[in-house]
């Protein structure tokens, strides 16, 4: 099995090298990643300047190929697929993020944006975050992610399959179960922190300003909040549901009535 690591949060992340040892174990990794903290770019892509790589050595004893890139984690992906890696990719693994990735708000997510461009590409792809309080525990999700690996690449699920998978904060003899879960409601919005330093302005941009949400039983949200690991099979065409193709008949009878029906 031949993996692709990446992350959003840089080289220097823990979390990035905790789930490389576990998967070093079972697969023929190669890691790319950005150069720098490149949280909450989503799946952005850099187009407007060239990218440059790097290969550097492994740390932490380990023997995988490693390089970085100067851009986004879907730079990352790009770059492995279309480039860095000679032979076709199994599955990309992008984590561990420290912090959960839950909710509308993995639509922020440079640790689900890389996920999504394997998917893009017809790869198993795999988002892994961990939610913290005080301290970031990585290796329940090391273990974990690394046991969901092994399942997809044994198991034939037809499609390629995009799991958005968060750990809560606590020890692997403490998580109280696995669920299967939908994305729940957003759970923060940005908020903007000005500071004035001599004749110039400064906006600041803090992902802090917490919604008031449902914890509804069933949505990943619920299920970190109650000490249970998350697992999502995402869908990235963003289907409807029975509610919103009501609200789109009304529209689009609305808008027949002023002769917008698409007849002559």
């Amino acid at each position: 099995m031949r993996v692709l690591l990446t992350n959003d949060d840089g080289i220097h992340s823990p979390g990035l090298w905790a789930i490389a040892k576990s998967l070093e174990k079972i697969a023929d990794l190669t890691v790319v990643v950005p150069d720098r903290d490149q949280s909450g770019k989503g799946a952005s892509m850099t187009l407007l300047r060239p990218l440059t790589v790097e290969k550097i050595e492994t740390p932490k004893n380990m023997k995988c190929p490693t390089y970085t890139v100067d851009g986004t984690p879907g730079d990352c992906v790009i770059l492995a697929c279309e480039s860095l890696c000679h032979d076709p990719i199994d599955l990309i693994v992008s984590g561990i993020n420290q912090g959960a990735n839950m909710g509308l708000d993995v639509f922020n997510s440079g640790t689900f944006g890389a996920a999504l461009h394997g998917f893009f590409r017809g790869i198993n792809s795999i988002a892994l975050s961990v939610f913290y309080k005080q301290d970031v525990i990585y290796s329940p999700a090391a273990l974990i992610g690394a046991e969901i690996a092994k399942v997809i690449h044994t198991q034939n699920f037809g499609p390629p399959v995009l799991l958005n998978v968060n750990l809560p904060a606590c020890d692997l003899k403490n998580i109280k179960g696995v669920d299967l879960t939908e994305l729940g409601p957003k759970a923060y919005l940005e908020n903007v922190e000005t500071v004035e330093s001599g004749r110039r302005t400064f906006h600041w941009l803090r992902h802090n300003k917490p919604l008031e949400v449902e914890q509804r039983k069933g949505t990943d949200v619920w299920s970190i909040n109650h000490d249970r690991a998350s697992i999502t099979v995402a869908n990235p065409y963003l289907t409807t549901d029975n509610k919103t193709e009501l609200g789109h008949s009304v529209l689009k009878s609305s808008l027949d009535r002023l002769g917008l029906d698409g007849t002559d």
